[in-house]
C-alpha cells in the first residue's frame, strides 16, 4: 500500500501534468486502466447519477465503497472523491477513508462546498484533512476549494486563504475547480505550496500549457460521464435518422475482455 501511494505522489512531479481522467463505474475505470493510464479518479456526479441519487448529498458512501472494491483490481492507481466526507465528524471521515484505504484506494478528493451553495467553514475542512492525514498518513490527500465554483464574493481571497489553511493542516494537493483564467491559474500555482489541480475545461488550455503555468493535476471531472450520456442519445438519434454513427463502439467481446481484466 505505502509503494502505491508513494506512486501515486511522484505523478504529481512528473515533467507533464496527471491527467487523472475520472470514473464513475468499473466498465469505465476498465476502460481507461486499459488506455494505459496510470492513475484514474471518480466523479461523484458519475457515481451519484448512475445510482440514482443527488450529487454532493452524502447519498454515495455505501456506491463508493463499492466501486472502490471492483477498481482495485485493476492494475490502476485510484483516488476517489468523497465529496466533504459524508459527514461533519473529522472523526467519521477518517474512519471512512481508512475504509477506502483498506481496500486499496491511494488518494481522495474531500472538498469545502456544501450542499446549500455555500462554502463549509474553512476549520471543518481543516479538521477533516487533518484527522484523515493522522489516520492514513500515507493517502494522497487532495483538499478541494469550490470558491469560484459555486460563485462566492472574493474568491480569489477566500480560494487563497482556504487553500493554506488546507495545506498546513496537511493536505497534499490542491484542488481549484473553476479557476478561470490563465493569470488566475499561474497566481495561484506561485501562492500555493502544495501540487495545484485544475479541472479540464473544453476550448482552455490544454495539458502542455497547463505544465508551462505549473499545474501538477489536470481532472476530467464529470466530463467523461456526460460525453457518455451525449454519445447514449446521440447513437440513438443516429439510429433514428438513418444517419452514421459518430464513434465506433467496441466490440461485445472487447467488453467481456475489460471486465475479465478486473479479475473474478
Amino acid at each position: 500500500m505505502t509503494d502505491r501511494c508513494a506512486a501515486f505522489r511522484a505523478l504529481h512531479h512528473a515533467a507533464r501534468p496527471l491527467l487523472l481522467p475520472n470514473a464513475w463505474d468499473h466498465a469505465s475505470a476498465a476502460a481507461l486502466a486499459a488506455e494505459g493510464h496510470p492513475a484514474i479518479g471518480t466523479t461523484s456526479l458519475g457515481v451519484a447519477a448512475a445510482s440514482g441519487k443527488p450529487d454532493g448529498a452524502a447519498a454515495t458512501r455505501g456506491e463508493n465503497l463499492v466501486l472502490a472494491r471492483l477498481v482495485a483490481r485493476l492494475p490502476v492507481l485510484l483516488s476517489v472523491d468523497v465529496e466533504a466526507g459524508f459527514s461533519d465528524d473529522p472523526g467519521a471521515v477518517a474512519a471512512y477513508v481508512a475504509e477506502l484505504a483498506a481496500l486499496g484506494v491511494v488518494g481522495v478528493n474531500v472538498e469545502d462546498g456544501r450542499t446549500d451553495g455555500t462554502l463549509a467553514e474553512p476549520g471543518v475542512t481543516v479538521a477533516k484533512v487533518a484527522a484523515i492525514k493522522a489516520a492514513v498518513p500515507e493517502l494522497f490527500v487532495n483538499a478541494r476549494t469550490d470558491a469560484w465554483w459555486l460563485g462566492v464574493p472574493d474568491p480569489l481571497e477566500q480560494a487563497l486563504r482556504r487553500t493554506r489553511a488546507y495545506r498546513d493542516a496537511g493536505a497534499d494537493g490542491i484542488f481549484v475547480p473553476g479557476a478561470p483564467d490563465v493569470a488566475t491559474i499561474r497566481l495561484l500555482v506561485g501562492e500555493i505550496a502544495a501540487p495545484l489541480n485544475v479541472l479540464y475545461t473544453p476550448g482552455g488550455p490544454d495539458l502542455d500549457e497547463l505544465g508551462r503555468l505549473g499545474v501538477a493535476r489536470v481532472s476530467t471531472g464529470s466530463l467523461l460521464f456526460r460525453v457518455a450520456l451525449a454519445a447514449v442519445t446521440g447513437t440513438v438519434d443516429a439510429i433514428r435518422s438513418g444517419a452514421a454513427l459518430a464513434v465506433e463502439p467496441p466490440s461485445y467481446a472487447q467488453v467481456q475482455r475489460l471486465t475479465a481484466a478486473g479479475g473474478r
